[in-house]
């Protein structure tokens, strides 16, 4: 038996869903949602609806909590294909939930979670998923707190990856360590188009010119 009908009510947000429940898009960005919100959002879109196939929740005060009722909800999902959680506040322990959930699902091709807190322990998480997902094409991490161990992570998720052509991992703390082991996983991955890792990080004008010179996907 799945989830009962939500508690909680947010009736501006339960109107917006009921106005778009049969259009491909669902946009509440900037409307102020938080955590228990998104067990409405999880009820209504994730489980009970068949042709919302983009959910954009950028913007809101989405912390762990919330991330964990969207994951419950996407484990099973078959009909989501882009999810946009662009400034909110999930932090490591909500990537953990989202790739958690994600290592299974087959639907979701892009994924948004910048500006979310992340640093290196949820980029492990996140790895993990790169490691085991089949599906996954866009993941956008930019404005983070991920460091060089974080990059190492990413760099050994993205060896085995067979699927992802863009990964954002600008505006981080990553150093010329982890620009150099992300640089080194494209020997073993010839899928990926683009890996943009060098505005806002910290790696050395140097050290960018000979990664670049040796191979242009990143940028």
């Amino acid at each position: 038996m799945g989830p009962s009908v939500p508690q909680h009510r947010n009736k501006e947000l339960e109107k917006e869903i009921e106005r778009r429940k049969d259009k491909p898009s669902l946009d509440v960005s900037e409307y102020n949602l938080n955590d228990k919100d998104m067990e409405i959002v999880a009820y209504y879109v994730l489980r009970n609806n068949t042709a919302i196939t983009g959910l954009y929740l950028h913007k809101n005060q989405i912390g762990a909590i919330g991330a964990q009722y969207l994951a419950n909800g996407l484990r099973d999902n078959k009909t989501i294909t882009e999810l946009i959680l662009v400034i909110n506040q999930i932090g490591d322990t909500g990537a953990q939930y989202i790739a958690d959930a994600l290592r299974a699902n087959d639907t979701l091709t892009n994924l948004d979670l910048g500006s979310n807190q992340i640093g290196d322990v949820g980029a492990q998480y996140l790895a993990n998923l790169l490691r085991d997902n089949k599906t996954l094409t866009w993941l956008d991490l930019c404005s983070n707190e991920i460091g060089n161990i974080g990059a190492q992570h990413l760099a050994n998720g993205l060896i085995h990856n067979k699927t992802l052509v863009r990964l954002y991992l600008n505006s981080n703390r990553i150093g010329d360590a982890g620009g150099q082991n992300l640089a080194a996983s494209l020997t073993d991955n010839q899928i990926l188009q683009k890996l943009n890792i060098f505005f806002g990080n910290y790696i050395s004008s140097q050290l960018k010119e000979q990664l670049q010179q040796k191979d242009k996907r990143l940028i």
